[in-house]
């Protein structure tokens, strides 16, 4: 049940020093994460991890399995292995109403008759249910909770959740069992669906079932780039308290995320009043919670208790009533994103539901606003979810007006007036003017953001207001603005006004990756900028490049490269890179070999198991430097699989297909040439 751990760090000075970074930086990711009260900027923190990430490739030998590096590592694996849980996962009971409530605690009265329990109320988050596995401090091994005696293997996807602890703190049992829930913070899961919608794919419906299919990702740098969350509720095994309470804090105690909010509750009129407090304030949160779990606190009387095969009779969730309303619709307008991509949005005449007067609604896209078939002037059933814009839930067809009719998308765009376009194979219609002023806003917003040329000073009023007066027409402009003419404007100070010009300064010579990034070219995110970057080692190399060569990078299909070779075959986005390289915005060059030349060049090769010499990582970029292509996967088109110890399922797929094998000594031969 358990995986294969690299080997200890030895007590060298570079050791030590590894260590030390090591539990630093897990300090501050604690404290952003768990806690949410860094010390450190982020770009001290990125700091940190950069000098860990250079003495760990100059020591790879000293890596280990609790490295803050490895949080996202590896390669895509075939399927999920399954595991059994000691103990099981049980589900919890539910009641729907105070006085169901009641009811249990009538049960409870009945079965231990001699004892008056207290109780452990908290919020119920909604998410997916997870068991975890730490020995000797170490995490081991996570699993889903599947039929609760089974689940799958989802070690690899965990190991990405930043607030998950990879080494405990403080004095925890040698081998410990946590129960958890894994969820899509609320404001990740908004900017997470912003993504698919301005990429034309369709959006999550909530946050609980974007985090169903997240876990289930065969590939962990999937899983990575939606930000999901851990907490924790329950120690299974190990550590064993007197009452749920002193777990709880035993818990935090070890570096665990536990929600904050649980109360102990001395009678069940306390926990009735717990279930009051937050009905509406649980809105205010970051996470989805549809209830409260209402636990016997005294262990002792647990065991008396019991539980039957599904479920244990000591606990009981409570669940809050739908939060849905009905309003009428007043208008559809149409906002455009940073990709060009029309929304339809219902502005609503005001209705409450759930503590907040919603107004509007979105309606994702086209596709959904026509299945639901939302006119002006419809009365609508409007539900308040995961998204800070609420949805359209059904339409009450016997109250709709005479004389309604369906919304037509618009032909034109309503910002620029250039005709929209419905790409063929997408749900979404969009404004292909590249110099639009509401895809300029946006445009600019992501090429400024931290993940792209990392601009700071420029947030959303101010890049409105810059927008505004003329003097941001596009991205290029950024580096035309001067101190003189910003520390004048309204909101502004020569403090300001200095800190940006120098930001944007230091925003020329960002890597290239970040610069393929920040264009926001459809269909290249951040690792596919990286991938380009390192093969085509310059913007002018990349712009010039065919489909076919494209496709020859790891990771890029057919319809990444046409999408790559439309932007740069788009004259109006060659004018924009043309303007950007003439305001002096020139990244540094990768150095690249052609790799029709390499020795290498044209085969395909996967690797599984563990190397003794060198990580995968490693190997992996060695081989690419001579022109091979790294697979995730073995199909009959791979040349060559790279097996080292504990090789699984990849290593038997290549001897049925009959695939040339190495092991670590024909590599290193192959590298030597």
């Amino acid at each position: 049940m358990t995986k294969s751990s690299r080997r200890p760090a030895a007590t060298s000075a570079a050791g030590r020093h590894l260590q030390e970074l090591r539990s630093e930086i897990g300090r501050h990711e604690r404290l952003y994460y768990r806690d949410g009260a860094p010390e450190i900027s982020d770009r001290e923190f990125d700091r940190l991890m950069a000098e860990l990430i250079a003495l760990e490739e100059q020591h790879p030998e000293l890596v280990t399995d609790d490295s803050p590096t490895q949080r996202v590592s590896g390669e895509p694996i075939a399927e999920f292995r399954e595991v059994e849980h000691d103990p099981p996962m049980l589900s919890l009971d539910n009641s729907y109403s105070l006085e169901e409530l009641r009811e249990w605690g009538g049960r409870l009265a009945r079965w231990i008759p001699d004892a008056s329990p207290s109780f452990v109320a908290e919020l119920k988050v909604d998410g997916v249910s997870i068991s975890l596995l730490y020995e000797k401090g170490l995490f081991r091994l996570g699993a889903t909770r599947g039929s609760g005696s089974v689940g799958d293997d989802v070690t690899a996807n965990l190991r990405t959740v930043r607030n998950l602890p990879l080494r405990l703190v403080g004095s925890p049992p040698a081998r410990l069992v946590v129960r958890g829930e894994i969820y899509f913070p609320r404001s990740a899961f908004r900017a997470y669906n912003r993504q698919r919608e301005e990429a034309g794919e369709p959006v999550f419906a909530n946050p609980r079932n974007a985090t169903a299919g997240s876990i289930r990702q065969l590939d962990s740098r999937a899983v990575a780039a939606r930000r999901l969350a851990l907490t924790t509720y329950q120690v299974a095994a190990g550590g064993k308290a007197s009452t749920h309470a002193e777990s709880l804090e035993r818990l935090a105690g070890w570096g665990f995320p536990v929600q904050a909010s649980w109360r102990r509750c001395a009678t069940l009129d306390e926990v009735e009043a717990f279930v009051d407090h937050w009905r509406e304030r649980r809105h205010e949160l970051d996470f989805e919670t549809d209830g409260v779990v209402v636990k016997v606190n005294e262990v002792a009387l647990r065991e008396r208790i019991g539980a039957t095969a599904k479920a244990p009779r000591w606990a009981v969730a409570y669940k809050y009533e739908p939060e849905q309303g009905e309003s009428v619709v007043r208008d559809i307008v149409v906002q455009i994103g940073r990709t060009g991509v029309l929304t339809p949005v219902a502005e609503l005449e005001p209705v409450p539901i759930a503590g907040t007067v919603v107004r509007r609604a979105t309606l994702h896209n086209y596709e959904d606003l026509s299945r639901k078939d939302v006119r002006v002037g419809d009365t609508v059933v409007v539900e308040k979810g995961g998204d800070v814009i609420p949805k359209i839930v059904s339409v009450r067809l016997d109250r709709r007006p005479e004389g309604s009719r369906a919304f037509a998308m618009p032909r034109n765009c309503p910002e620029c007036g250039e005709v929209v376009e419905r790409v063929e194979g997408e749900v979404a219609w969009r404004c292909l003017n590249p110099v639009c002023p509401a895809v300029v806003q946006e445009s600019i917003r992501h090429f400024v953001s931290r993940n792209a040329m990392d601009i700071d000073g420029l947030g959303d009023e101010r890049i409105a207001q810059l927008v505004e007066l003329g003097l941001l027409d596009d991205v290029p402009a950024l580096f035309g603005l001067e101190r003189d003419q910003l520390k004048e404007l309204e909101g502004w100070g020569e403090k300001s006004a200095d800190n940006l010009v120098a930001s944007i300064d230091a925003g020329r010579r960002r890597d290239l990756h970040r610069l393929l990034f920040a264009l926001g070219i459809r269909m290249v995110g951040e690792r596919i900028a990286k991938l380009l970057a390192a093969h085509f080692g310059s913007l002018e190399a990349l712009a010039e490049a065919s489909e076919r060569e494209l496709t020859a990078v790891a990771e890029v299909g057919p319809k990444v490269a046409a999408s790559v070779r439309k932007f740069f075959a788009d004259p109006r986005q060659r004018k924009r890179v043309a303007a950007l390289l003439a305001a002096g915005v020139e990244p540094p060059r990768v150095e690249v070999s052609r790799r029709e030349s390499l020795r290498l060049a044209g085969k395909t090769f996967v690797l599984t198991g563990k190397l003794e010499t060198m990580s995968r990582e490693e190997a992996s970029a060695a081989l690419e430097q001579l022109g091979a292509r790294i697979a995730g996967s073995v199909s009959k088109q791979t040349d060559v699989v790279v097996a080292g110890e504990d090789a699984g399922s990849k290593l038997k797929k290549a001897v049925e297909l009959g695939i040339a094998v190495w092991g670590e000594k024909e590599l290193r031969e192959a590298l030597a040439g």
